[in-house]
């Protein structure tokens, strides 16, 4: 499981980032970046999402547990918004046509 803190630290480390760039990234007053440090305090989901941004990253991405993140295209992410709204009946047609194209 993915200790959030931790996370946060080491992402700042990657970025080479102190408390106050990334109070200054994220949008967030620099108390709530140092509660989250010096107290051990869980962030809430609004504020990961901010801290999640100001790193570029999707709150999926940063609760991957194997450190590997999917980067989509824009191509990629037309096509997933399409593909929910599909009907089984049409996402069966839509697998059968790519699996023709192999």
């Amino acid at each position: 499981m993915i200790d959030p803190i931790k996370k946060i630290d080491d992402l700042m480390k990657e970025h080479n980032w102190s408390d106050y760039k990334l109070s200054v990234e994220s949008g967030l007053s620099t108390s709530t970046i140092a509660n989250i440090h010096r107290r051990n305090t869980i962030p809430s989901i609004p504020t990961l999402e901010a801290i999640c941004s100001a790193f570029g990253i999707t709150l999926s991405q940063f609760f991957q547990e194997d450190g590997r993140f999917v980067e989509l295209s824009d191509e990629q992410l037309v096509f997933f918004k399409k593909w929910s709204t599909l009907t089984a009946s049409q996402k069966k047609l839509v697998m059968g046509l790519i699996e023709e194209l192999k």
